[in-house]
């Protein structure tokens, strides 16, 4: 199902919720819906959904204008954080609720409930109640119920925010998998930016009801397009004055120009570990922070503070350890644009004639 979105607008009282957002979405997609709390997201689900009426905009589904048409109309399927699922009735029959008010033949709700057992991995508990169930299991029933009348596009509203994290990153690795098999579009909200990288085939990254850029996980991170996408995505610094930093003191720099730096533009080491050392400052080691796969530096640079990680398999470096510091890039943030800035003073090193 192709999907377009064109100026839609929606506001509540004096609170502009979604503001003149536009985007199309291909036929097949995992979209993350990512943002702040209070960003637009739900919001906009909820309109795409027929839950919520737009004040101006249009909605279409394959062509279709979809603005009127009522919301068990619209083939859509929708999975909500809080499972909402019926306590009274067991498994089987929440997953056939759907199929039930359409009035199909027992048999034919009967192969469609086991199909969807077995695609879910809940083949064994159709005669389970939801409180004799796991917080992963109500959500595959969840699932299930909503994919039970086949729709065309399947809109999930932070459907792990209540799951614990060992769980949670489960069924997001489930979750990527069942939709590749099924093929439907589905869009799901979050503000889990770890959630949205890893299951998204595409972002749509929201603040304050509007849509600040679309693309693929990889292109957000690598080319952010304005200064709420470059400080919002990943674990970034922010440095109000970059021209106080060895090796951008040259660059132009617009009136209340900010810089925003992320862990892996940074290298930290002792003397005679950090390549390009004219381009290198010295700094101080504050905090040290095992991350598992590798160490997170706080390291302070004057008045600036920056994170930066090292590798285990390198010697550690302890908190107040004087160390050398090389910004190899960052974003610079001026108004609402980004533009990255390589450090100037990176030069190749002189050969060794052995």
């Amino acid at each position: 199902m192709h999907i377009e979105v064109r100026n839609l607008n929606k506001s509540f009282g004096n609170h502009q919720a979604v503001n003149d957002v536009s985007f199309t979405i291909e036929r097949g997609k995992l979209i993350g819906l990512l943002g702040p709390s209070g960003g637009g997201k739900s919001t906009l689900l909820r309109i795409l959904a027929g839950l919520e009426t737009p004040d101006s905009g249009d909605i279409f589904i394959d062509g279709k204008r979809v603005n009127d048409v009522q919301p068990q109309l619209r083939g859509i399927g929708f999975v909500f954080q809080n499972y909402a699922l019926f306590k009274h009735m067991n498994v089987f029959d929440n997953i056939a609720f759907g199929l039930t008010i359409r009035k199909m033949g027992k048999a034919e709700i009967k192969d469609r409930v086991h199909e969807l057992l077995d695609l879910t991995g809940l083949r064994g508990f159709e005669h389970r109640y939801p409180n004799q169930l796991s917080g992963g299991q109500r959500q595959r029933v969840a699932f299930a119920r909503a994919l039970a009348p086949r729709p065309n596009l399947l809109l999930l509203d932070e459907p792990f925010a209540a799951i614990d994290a060992k769980v949670r990153k489960e069924l997001r690795t489930w979750l990527k998998s069942l939709i590749a098999e099924i093929g439907i579009t589905s869009i799901f909200v979050t503000h889990d930016q770890d959630e949205a990288v890893e299951v998204a085939d595409e972002m749509l990254i929201v603040q304050q009801g509007k849509l600040e850029q679309q693309g693929s996980p990889i292109h957000i991170y690598t080319d952010p397009r304005t200064a709420f996408v470059a400080g919002f995505i990943g674990n970034s610094s922010v440095v109000e004055q970059p021209g106080s930093l060895r090796g951008f003191e040259n660059t132009a720099y617009g009136a209340g120009a900010r810089a925003i730096i992320r862990p892996e533009f940074v290298e930290v080491g002792r003397k005679n570990e950090i390549p390009f050392p004219s381009a290198a400052e010295k700094g101080k080691v504050r905090h040290v922070f095992f991350r598992g796969a590798h160490l997170e530096l706080d390291v302070e640079i004057g008045d600036n503070r920056l994170s930066a990680h090292r590798s285990l398999d390198q010697e550690p470096l302890q908190p107040g350890e004087e160390v050398v510091v090389l910004i190899h890039r960052l974003y610079v943030i001026s108004e609402e644009s980004a533009t990255m800035v390589e450090n100037p003073l990176k030069v190749d090193p002189l050969p060794v004639h052995i």
